[in-house]
């Protein structure tokens, strides 16, 4: 008998091993090579993941192309808590057969994460400094006068601020769902969701939405510190967005299953960088850069910009509305500008509309 509970005991634990590695491989951390066609290493590219010291951290940074002589792509990625390489590993961007592209782990997240970091440290001050710290390195690394800009979502915050104040930097920018002013976008976002289900007869979900009404009342003084707001943020709004199909991707419906469970399954990523993603997300909550974000107005502080631009949004993104990106857009002074509607995608045009974001690329921008 107790021999039969002994094996019993194993074969569980074989089970849950086996199960656990199935969720969250266990191998994992070395970056794929990139291959053709055939199944070849082509020859001369890269995939790498490297850490650049600065201003007393470590920027994690991952890097990819087909050949080192393409132009160069820095881009700036959503959240911060996420890193945009995420998404890359999901849907494939395929950015690194037109450029040698770079990923950026903010300061603090990501391959970034630093348990020791001070939270109120991560200001935007900080954040423009290490995406010029990171332009330059890649400027001198790959011997270009000048970079192309990526920015998506949060990241269009910092690379709008930071164009316009290094413009001799850049050759283009591509925005990526416009961040333009966040606090009139969630009003919008939240009357959006209000009134489809209305429609739908989802009472339930009415009342529930009900509750935060008081937040939009006066969305001037919209305070990300208070606790009924941080409620509605950190519950009601994601999951109902992605219900909707106006969050992350049209297609999404759970942050869960679309994001949170994949993350876990990042083959670049050791075990340890994956867990880091949640727990950097979970320590840079609210801290002064998401602030400031989310308190931008692009409309009364950036007019105008001496980079091309060429914006990407999608008419289903309520994240970051389509309707203010394309307001601020036609606003906005550049001396070359154009703006790209893409029918069938939520707040990530390049991953769910690969195809036409790709052929914009490389007719229109390269």
């Amino acid at each position: 008998m107790k021999k039969k509970i002994f094996i019993s005991i194993i074969v569980i634990l074989v089970i849950l091993i086996c199960l656990a590695n199935i969720i969250c491989p266990f191998a994992g951390g070395k970056m794929k090579k990139l291959v053709d066609e055939n199944g070849n290493v082509i020859e001369g590219s890269i995939s790498e993941k490297i850490w650049l010291d600065t201003d007393g951290t470590k920027l994690g940074l991952i890097i990819k192309s087909e050949n080192p002589n393409n132009p160069v792509l820095l881009v700036l990625g959503g959240g911060p808590g996420i890193p945009e390489y995420l998404l890359e590993d999901i849907y494939d961007s395929h950015l690194y057969k037109y450029f040698t592209v770079c990923y950026i782990n903010y300061r603090g997240t990501g391959l970034s994460y630093d348990k020791n970091i001070n939270k109120e440290s991560l200001t935007s001050e900080k954040y423009f400094e290490d995406a010029i710290t990171v332009t330059n390195y890649l400027r001198g690394r790959f011997n270009k006068e000048k970079i192309y800009l990526m920015g998506h979502s949060f990241g269009t915050y910092i690379s709008l601020n930071v164009v316009q104040k290094n413009p001799e930097l850049y050759e283009g920018y591509i925005a990526m769902s416009m961040c333009v002013d966040q606090k009139k976008s969630e009003k919008v976002a939240y009357d959006y969701m209000m009134e489809q289900y209305e429609k739908s007869g989802k009472t339930k979900k009415v009342k529930e939405l009900e509750k935060y009404s008081s937040i939009f009342e006066n969305i001037e003084k919209i305070d990300l510190q208070d606790k009924l707001t941080q409620d509605y943020f950190r519950s009601a709004r994601d999951k109902d967005m992605h219900e909707l199909g106006i969050g992350t991707t049209h297609e999404m419906k759970s942050v869960i299953s679309g994001i949170f469970l994949p993350s876990f399954k990042m083959q670049e990523f050791t075990v340890g960088e994956r867990i880091n993603i949640w727990k950097a997300k979970k320590a840079t909550e609210n801290c002064p850069v998401i602030i400031d974000s989310f308190n931008f107005n692009a409309f009364e502080t950036i007019k105008k910009i001496e980079v091309p631009i060429y914006v990407f949004a999608g008419v289903y993104d309520y994240t970051t509305e389509y309707s203010l990106q394309k307001e601020y857009f036609e606003m906005l002074e550049a001396p070359e500008k154009k703006f790209y509607t893409f029918k069938n995608s939520a707040h990530s045009p390049l991953f769910e509309e690969n195809e036409k974001a790709i052929n914009i690329i490389k007719s229109d921008i390269l």
